[in-house]
């Protein structure tokens, strides 16, 4: 079993465990439930802003602990006034050492729209997302089926919030569907987590020209980021280039400042 087959086990006896706690008319209930959503996709494709989406992250499965002292306030204000043209925040608490609380606390200091980076399997999961104040949702194509897919993206969007669709290798690119916002090409491998921009770019190539492309993961230079946008890349998921330095605010406005002058 890999890593992965652990962590989606774990989230499905996680989303029962939540139901008996939660009903989805409770959460229907919740103060950001009938709340107008902003759109990840302007921001990304908007000329002022960087395409970057900043990633608040305490640890992951493969990293250990990542970042254990910065408060998410902090951090999500900094990657605000940094120029970020969203956030990615990390919901799932077991692997992960996130919150639901992380994005209700982020709303209340932040205007730029936020992604619920989790494991999603579950509508009751989609509801939830809403109900906490997210923008948008993560879905993984490694652990959804097709259908699954055109399901969840139905009730997403029935729901004002964009879909973040992530892909790393052929067989899950071709369950891309057109109704889908955002395109995000994971530049490492989940099974050796190795970083190969080069099978990012191969895969980015295949999709529809109008697609929003969004690269993820091994980004830890502003260069990185002038190279995938030649190759038609417009968002930049960005998380442990950040989280892992004492002040991952600070770190981002310096490296959205870097590029910025570069494409000055």
């Amino acid at each position: 079993m890999t890593v992965l087959d652990k962590i989606i086990a774990y989230k499905k006896q996680e989303v029962i465990a939540n139901k008996q706690l939660i009903s989805i008319k409770e959460l229907e209930r919740k103060e950001y439930f009938n709340t107008k959503t902003k759109s990840l996709k302007k921001e990304i494709i908007s000329s002022n802003k960087s395409g970057i989406i900043a990633e608040f992250k305490r640890k992951s499965p493969s990293k250990g602990i990542i970042n254990d002292f910065s408060k998410v306030e902090n951090v999500i204000l900094g990657y605000e006034k940094a120029g970020v043209s969203g956030l990615s925040i990390l919901t799932d608490s077991h692997f992960f050492g996130g919150s639901t609380n992380d994005i209700l606390a982020a709303k209340k200091v932040n205007s730029q729209p936020i992604l619920r980076k989790d494991f999603i399997v579950s509508e009751y999961q989609i509801i939830e997302s809403k109900a906490m104040g997210a923008d948008a949702i993560l879905l993984i194509a490694a652990v959804l089926t097709k259908q699954e897919i055109k399901n969840f993206t139905k009730i997403a969007h029935s729901l004002g919030m964009e879909v973040l669709f992530e892909v790393h290798t052929q067989e899950e690119l071709d369950k891309y569907i057109p109704e889908i916002n955002l395109v995000g090409i994971n530049n490492r491998n989940l099974k050796t987590f190795t970083v190969d921009f080069e099978n990012s770019i191969k895969l980015s190539q295949q999709l529809p020209i109008n697609t929003i492309k969004i690269a993820e993961s091994g980004i830890n230079d502003y260069k990185n980021i002038i190279a995938l946008q030649k190759h038609g890349f417009n968002g930049f998921l960005i998380g442990e280039n950040f989280m892992k330095t004492k002040s991952p605010e600070n770190t981002c406005m310096e490296f959205i400042a870097n590029l910025k002058n570069h494409n000055s």
